[in-house]
């Protein structure tokens, strides 16, 4: 079987700071891949990367085949049209720590919002999928509120309805939990696992440990811009190899 998302030799600077120093990945379609790793380690980068909200200086990122944002003509490597990139921006999902709703929309206003604009979809079709998936992640009931009206939980499971909506072909999260109230993380975290286990395709980033190790297919320890380990949970968390990682658990909680 093909991967579903490989990423070779990926840098990404700013400035003269290297965040991303040659990253080598892949993943299959249903994988379930956390990047843990301290705050600067370079996990967010690479999601923005691979949803190409960041432009990346060298490698390469390819989903489901197609070589994402741009094309190579011998040695000389070119970016793609705005409208290309647009139309593969689309083949990803991503939940954000900020929700980013619109204020002025209902909940299902924003869920319809990029199916009936980017995928062209009659109101009434795009009305019933975002009914669906507001079923799904528990906020049917919510469908008329506005986002001020909503809690941050509640928030952010519109957030991934509307990302889901959209039928990626994987779904990007960014520390979703990190502007929650406490008690809030546990109905979000239910939601990522739900998905999880129909076979959904997902690449995290997450300080939740104990989530990262029931969830996942495989753990990816980022340090420094690097991969500094990876393997099964049951490895990076029952047997880690590196003093490094052994360091980053003992001082995270699990």
């Amino acid at each position: 079987m093909s991967p579903i998302l490989t990423i070779t030799d990926l840098h990404k600077s700013f400035g003269d700071l290297e965040v991303l120093k040659g990253i080598d990945m892949t993943m299959q379609k249903g994988d379930v891949v956390s990047l843990i790793g301290s705050s600067g380690s370079g996990k967010t980068t690479l999601l923005r990367c691979v949803n190409l909200l960041e432009d990346f200086e060298r490698g390469s990122i390819e989903l489901d085949g197609e070589a994402i944002g741009y094309r190579h003509e011998g040695v000389e490597r070119r970016r793609l049209s705005e409208r290309h990139i647009a139309r593969q921006r689309a083949m990803t999902g991503m939940a954000f720590q900020q929700f980013n709703l619109f204020p002025h929309m209902t909940a299902i206003r924003n869920v319809m919002l990029g199916l009936t604009k980017t995928k062209k979809m009659a109101k009434d079709e795009a009305y019933a999928i975002a009914e669906k998936w507001l079923e799904r992640v528990g906020m049917i009931e919510r469908r008329d509120h506005f986002p001020g009206q909503l809690s941050g939980g509640q928030q952010q499971r519109v957030a991934i309805a509307r990302a889901i909506a959209m039928n990626p072909r994987i779904m990007l999260f960014d520390e979703v939990t990190s502007a929650l109230d406490p008690e809030l993380v546990k109905e979000v975290l239910a939601v990522v696992r739900d998905l999880a286990d129909d076979g959904m395709t997902m690449l995290l980033v997450t300080h939740e440990m104990r989530f990262a190790r029931d969830v996942s297919s495989k753990v990816v320890f980022m340090h420094h811009g690097r991969i500094h380990e990876e393997g099964p949970p049951e490895q990076i968390f029952g047997a880690p190899e590196t003093d490094r990682l052994r360091g980053f658990l003992a001082n995270s909680e699990m």
